[in-house]
């Protein structure tokens, strides 16, 4: 005989959602996002909205530029592997370096945390490295969203998605329109493989039956798994100065897509971007990862960040004094290609034994 529920009392918790849970989350983080305040925001959460006031940030007549981004399967990683700490600051750096590409400085920041039940434990970890990159990139955390959703997520899995508004004052953005052949294009190191690629980083650990709890092959002080989840390198304390000064022309995150497809999105007409792979080592780690797929130099390319996590275009005349003002504040800058006539697009090309090749090889895209 089946059970007679007419009579049943139905609560939240019952159908998967604690209240309790939730509101407990917002008190635990709430200091985490109070030390991200800066001048136009105090950081406080619990409203329905954050407020933020350009005035008071120091600008006269902005424009603002927003960007939303999320981990990709990088979270994935982090979640099998009990890797939360940083995987947050992965989030705040896929939305603020796209934001300092536009010369924006970021303002403020909002994230979405989605699970099928609230472990607080977890979300507190990932909360305070969403907060650790906003104070690394000088943004607020002003705001957030928390979804319980029973069902919808196996046990233990999440998702992350981030949102951040920039401003820069009229006139100062960059559009591209700067960029002229004759420029010289200076790459910036990635800290690894950032957050983009990671469907076939985790295609290629179980294909060949990586030990990522074991230190790497290429690094016997690392295990596998610390290498493969290093955090997103955040730029734009680096690089917001010499936009400021106008000697930046343009600049590309170097994101899904690669070297080969995030150039081009920065140049205008008539342009065409030559990259030479030979002009820097290229990481163990990258090799690794080409040698463990067998992977084509120009599928590495358009895969993968291969060493280089942001491009910046810039005059001919101003390379030696911008890489060494680069250097001094703690990036590590490579020439690696220029600006030439043509089809609006990029060439990566590289020699016989350069990423492996057994000779001359490139790779191109047309935007």
């Amino acid at each position: 005989m089946s059970e007679d529920n007419s009579s049943k009392s139905y609560s939240y918790e019952q159908a998967g959602v604690s209240i309790a849970a939730g509101n407990a989350l917002v008190k635990a983080i709430a200091p985490l996002a109070k030390a991200t305040a800066r001048p136009g925001a105090d950081a406080d959460l619990g409203g329905f909205g954050g407020f933020f006031d350009p005035r008071a940030a120091g600008y006269k007549d902005p424009l603002l530029v927003a960007a939303n981004d999320g981990v990709g399967t990088k979270v994935k990683l982090a979640i099998d592997h009990d890797r939360h700490d940083h995987i947050g600051i992965d989030l705040v750096a896929m939305c603020v370096n796209d934001l300092i590409v536009q010369g924006a400085e970021p303002l403020f920041f909002l994230d979405y945390f989605a699970t099928g039940k609230l472990e607080n434990g977890v979300a507190e970890r990932v909360v305070a490295g969403i907060a650790e990159g906003c104070k690394m990139s000088g943004c607020a955390l002003i705001g957030g969203e928390t979804a319980e959703m029973p069902g919808m997520y196996a046990a233990g899995d999440y998702d992350l998605a981030g949102f951040c508004v920039g401003a820069v004052e009229r006139g100062e953005q960059l559009t591209g329109d700067k960029v002229a052949s004759g420029d010289v294009l200076l790459g910036l190191a990635s800290s690894g493989v950032h957050s983009n690629g990671y469907s076939l980083v985790r295609r290629l650990a179980e294909d060949k039956g990586w030990k990522l709890d074991r230190p790497a092959l290429f690094d016997a002080e690392t295990l596998l798994i610390d290498a493969l989840i290093a955090p997103t390198r955040i730029y734009v304390k680096s690089l917001l100065p010499f936009i400021r000064s106008g000697r930046i022309h343009a600049l590309a995150h170097i994101t899904g897509g690669g070297l080969l497809e995030n150039i081009p999105r920065v140049l205008p007409k008539g342009l065409h971007a030559r990259i030479d792979a030979g002009a820097w080592l290229q990481p163990r780690l990258m090799a690794f990862l080409q040698a463990q797929g067998n992977i084509e130099p120009g599928e590495m390319a358009r895969t993968f960040n291969c060493g280089i996590g942001m491009v910046l275009a810039v005059a001919a005349d101003d390379v030696g004094a911008l890489q060494a003002e680069l250097e001094a504040a703690g990036e590590t800058v490579h020439v690696i290609g220029a600006i030439e006539p043509g089809e609006k697009g990029c060439t990566v090309q590289g020699k016989a034994e350069v990423w492996s090749a057994r000779e001359n090889w490139e790779a191109t895209h047309f935007a």
